[in-house]
């Protein structure tokens, strides 16, 4: 345990006029209400206060952060109010401490709507006070440390929660130590086998590795000292959860793995940074594709450093950073080495890009009420990778990795971007749908006719974009359903030998559509032409049904027979809200089974698409076009579904994990293995389930079995 003193030695070390009564007066009040509760572990509550007040202290916030972490749960956890802390300690501690109840009390799921919303939640109080997150991730950070404490059933989850959220907001604002640690708490409770074995294999090499980091130091140090740099040059291994990464994305096996190790150099000004690149690239090759100049082009979090990797000494492959020393001070402590606090305010406009990230979150999500959409806008935003590129005037803009000339033309203007019809890169016309890298000058061509299509959203990397081009597509979809809805209802008007122009002005027009929730209409016009709402059924609202039945339709109307076309009795076990006897089909590109969470799509002509509600194939979907969708309480249908096994290559795999399925009384309808050069192998097989809680069970049973170390549902494809 952290002790008062030790805190105080840290605060003083970065601020010698810190006002310590105000840490010594929080951290009596937090000991006096917290007094006779204990942790999961046992041991006194207090320490984790004292816990989360040492990382902040670590992090060089200032005095009222880390009294604000000292009294954090105590709103939350005791009988103190936020009043008592605004008389106790002034309106800034207890904004701070009120903001972190708030957060703590959001709770993320697997119900994508309710992520999405409690998301909103915070990033709100984010934006109003930057600190109050960096509190929470204190938080989170001393939580993990103890999370074996836990019950087992919640591990794992906490554990997701840290890795999907909280350790890339700790990227983004640029805490690299913080990120590394929850990512590798999270790795050990949510792959704990995997999690071992890394750590078991890392050990068996440290003393190896050891000795050669300490002669690569040796040797870049004297290297440098003979063209006359002094340089700091340090070796440090990689995290675990990096290295499980790199082994994931490039299929590698540990032995595999040469550059597990990234060395550090240090010098003093930022001219030594490149001569120090020079002597490197001159004396070892650099390996083509792998330097990176973020000092030139700082990352969003301010970030800077030379990256590059070289084949070094005995022929392995060493990735190294060079920096100064200001720039290793952001690197480690990230927003926190630059921004100054006045009621959680930014004082300095410069630095002010660390923040902008969520400020236009918060704009964006404005528009994209569907959550589906937001909560992978979001995904996309906490997990950068930037590219950078020039206007033909030398401007630069930054992309996220993957972004195409569409990307570009979007940042330049909304206007460009609607009218993008060809592009030029490094001065040659080039497809718009070409991935751009640092560096290209890219021209954009437009033209009055050109405007964005769904296959866009495709080819296009940026959320900023999507959000753009979602945006024109709504508004275009919105305007031909409001004609088609038009044409239809006159038309049914019609054929009821009714006068539409003497019902469009009509009182009862204007009561259907408050009783509606109708904002006018258009927006009547708009439901119909979309099929959520049919013109029979608004003459119905309209007219009295005696003197509708004294005028009988000679034919049947374009709705009728659209209805007609795609009418039948449903036997998938789905209920469609506000609909019987509709077509109902799924989507290939997510397969939902039974006590998956649903959504459905009007599809014209075709009926119903059901689509799991977190498919990312929705995001392309108009959102005026869906429609609420659930199982039948009673549904009784097989539904196939695909999963993909991994394992090592021993004979009697196969035959172990078919006979595990075919013991539940699962029908398999194919299956098929991929063995690879590394003694693994890759098993995949479509099954045939009666609903999710089967489908579990399968998974459960498999991956129970010797020599298996994964299973998972897989996507079936693209969506028809």
């Amino acid at each position: 345990m952290i002790r008062l003193n030790e805190i105080h030695e840290k605060i003083l070390s970065y601020n010698p006029d810190a006002d310590l009564d105000l840490i010594n007066k929080a951290y009596v009040f937090s000991a006096k209400v917290h007094n006779g509760q204990v942790r999961m572990s046992g041991e006194p509550y207090l320490i984790h206060p004292m816990e989360v007040a040492g990382i902040l202290a670590s992090l060089k916030m200032d005095v009222p952060t880390i009294a604000a972490g000292l009294l954090h749960d105590t709103v939350e956890d005791t009988w103190a109010t936020v009043e008592e802390i605004t008389d106790l300690f002034g309106k800034e501690v207890a904004d701070m401490v009120e903001g972190v109840t708030k957060i703590s009390n959001i709770t993320f799921n697997t119900e994508v709507a309710k992520q999405a919303e409690n998301f909103r939640k915070m990033l709100i109080a984010m934006a109003k006070d930057i600190r109050v997150i960096i509190i929470k991730l204190a938080d989170r950070l001393n939580n993990m440390r103890t999370l074996e404490h836990m019950p087992e059933e919640k591990r794992e989850s906490i554990a997701k929660e840290t890795l999907d959220i909280y350790a890339p907001i700790a990227h983004r604002l640029g805490i690299y130590w913080l990120k590394s640690e929850l990512e590798d708490l999270s790795f050990r409770f949510t792959k704990p086998e995997f999690y071992y074995r890394l750590s078991k294999l890392v050990a068996k090499s440290r003393k190896e590795r050891e000795r050669y980091v300490h002669e690569v130091e040796h040797i870049l140090t004297e290297t440098l000292a003979k063209e006359g740099l002094k340089a700091e040059v340090t070796g440090r291994p990689k995290h675990l959860y990096g290295i499980y990464q790199k082994m994931e994305k490039s299929n590698l096996d540990f032995e595999q793995v040469y550059d597990i190790t990234a060395f550090r150099i240090i010098v003093e000004a930022v001219k030594d940074c490149y001569q120090a690149l020079g002597i490197i690239h001159t004396t070892w090759r650099p390996v083509p594709d792998r330097f990176k100049d973020y000092i030139a082009m700082p990352k969003t979090n301010m970030y800077q450093s030379l990256h590059t990797t070289i084949i070094g000494p005995k022929g392995e492959r060493v990735e190294i950073q060079i920096r100064t020393r200001d720039m290793h001070t952001v690197a480690e402590e990230g927003i926190a080495a630059h921004w100054k606090y006045k009621e959680g305010k930014l004082l300095e406009t410069k630095e002010d890009i660390t923040f902008r990230w969520i400020r236009h979150l918060i704009e964006w999500q404005q528009d994209l009420k569907d959550p589906e959409s937001f909560m992978q806008f979001v995904k996309v935003d906490l997990f950068p990778d930037e590219v950078y590129v020039f206007t033909p005037k030398g401007d630069v803009i930054e992309l996220p990795v993957g972004a195409t000339p569409l990307d570009f033309a979007y940042a330049i203007h909304s206007d460009v971007g609607n009218h993008c019809a060809s592009s030029k890169i490094n001065g040659k016309i080039v497809p718009i749908k070409t991935q751009l890298r640092n560096g290209d000058t890219v021209e954009v061509i437009t033209s009055p006719t050109a405007h964005p299509t769904r296959d866009w959203l495709r080819i296009v990397a940026a959320s900023k974009t999507k959000a753009k081009i979602r945006q024109w597509l709504s508004k275009e979809e919105r305007e031909e359903s409001r004609k088609i809805g038009r044409e239809l209802l006159e038309s049914e008007f019609t054929k009821f030998n009714l006068d539409f122009s003497k019902f469009v002005n009509s009182s009862e027009i204007h009561k259907y559509l408050s009783d509606a929730n109708l904002k006018n209409i258009d927006s009547l016009y708009s439901q119909i032409g979309y099929g959520k709402l049919s013109p029979l059924q608004t003459i119905k609202h309209l007219i009295p049904i005696d003197k509708l039945k004294e005028q009988r339709p000679q034919t049947d109307s374009t709705i009728s027979k659209l209805f007609k076309l795609v009418a039948r009795k449903s036997s998938t076990a789905v209920k469609i809200k506000g609909m019987d006897d509709i077509l109902v089909r799924f989507a290939h590109c997510c397969n939902p089974i039974v006590g998956d969470s649903i959504v459905g799509f009007i599809t014209r002509g075709r009926g119903i698409t059901i689509h799991t509600a977190s498919c990312p194939k929705t995001i392309e979907l108009d959102p005026e076009r869906k429609i609420e969708a659930e199982w039948h309480a009673a549904s009784n249908i097989l539904r196939p579904v695909k999963i993909m096994v991994t394992g090592m290559d021993k004979p009697g795999l196969l035959a172990g994990i078919t006979n595990s399925i075919s013991t539940l009384g699962v029908n398999i309808i194919r299956a098929s293995v991929a063995p690879d050069r590394n003694q693994k192998s890759t098993l995949m097989f479509e099954i045939a389930v009666k609903d999710i809680h089967q489908l579990r069970e399968v998974v459960n049973s498999i991956s129970k079995i010797k020599d298996v170390t994964n299973v998972e549902r897989i996507l079936s494809g693209e969506a028809p």
